[in-house]
């Protein structure tokens, strides 16, 4: 690095394979859009799981054209829906175990798990490094970095919450996948949006993605 020059320091965003990869879409919009660096790393399980859901593929060779058709693509299936430039996203694959994220020393902002599965919820609060995601979360961790987990899934088992219990008691800020009813939301986008923008409320990532609350009962039913 140059003298002077502004070392890096990303978020990395991990999916894993529970349904709601539109929410994982909407946070890496807002993320750039925010000017936020990202490290993207996409599970082996939620390339299934985006493929059932959308009908696209993530591969690793050509993960900059297929991030850009997943980010372009709306909520409601309609691609084309948004305009994304993604030059300040570094993709790692999962299965890449010496990859930056990998590293204590290696400089990230925090991790964000969104959508978070009981699998992958399981593996963190473990302490396991099957692959990178799980890995990058550890370290997050370690770091005392922000990790945000979206968990996705219902109902929730009793070993389930003891786990999520065990990552808000490392530190970790458990945010469950649930849209609010009271910003206003009339389409499928506006509920994602709301779960995205609470990812990025936690980890202190300015956005507009959604109508807050301001005390007032029916504002958010404003067209204003």
């Amino acid at each position: 690095m140059n003298p002077g020059q502004t070392q890096r320091r990303p978020w990395i965003v991990g999916v894993s394979g529970a349904s709601g990869t539109p929410y994982a879409a909407a946070v890496l919009r807002a993320l750039l859009d925010a000017g936020e660096s990202v490290d993207l790393v996409v599970s082996r399980a939620s390339r299934l799981t985006l493929l059932d859901e959308t009908g696209l593929a993530f591969r690793d060779a050509h993960w900059r054209q297929d991030l850009r058709d997943w980010l372009a693509r709306g909520a409601d299936g309609k691609p084309v829906t948004f305009d994304v430039g993604i030059d300040d996203v570094r993709h790692w694959s999962a299965g890449d175990l010496a990859a930056g994220p990998s590293s204590g020393s290696y400089p990230t902002k925090g991790m964000l798990i969104v959508p978070a599965s009981t699998a992958c919820v399981a593996g963190v609060a473990l302490g396991l490094s099957k692959d990178l995601l799980q890995r990058a979360a550890s370290v997050t961790l370690k770091e005392r970095r922000r990790l945000v987990v979206a968990v996705r899934e219902t109902p929730l088992s009793g070993q389930t919450l003891r786990q999520l219990v065990a990552l808000d008691d490392a530190g970790a800020t458990v945010l469950p996948a649930s849209p609010g009813f009271y910003a206003g939301g009339t389409h499928i986008q506006d509920l994602v949006d709301f779960v995205a923008g609470r990812v990025l409320d936690a980890a202190g990532v300015r956005h507009r993605l959604y109508r807050r609350w301001e005390g007032e009962l029916g504002g958010g039913s404003r067209t204003d």
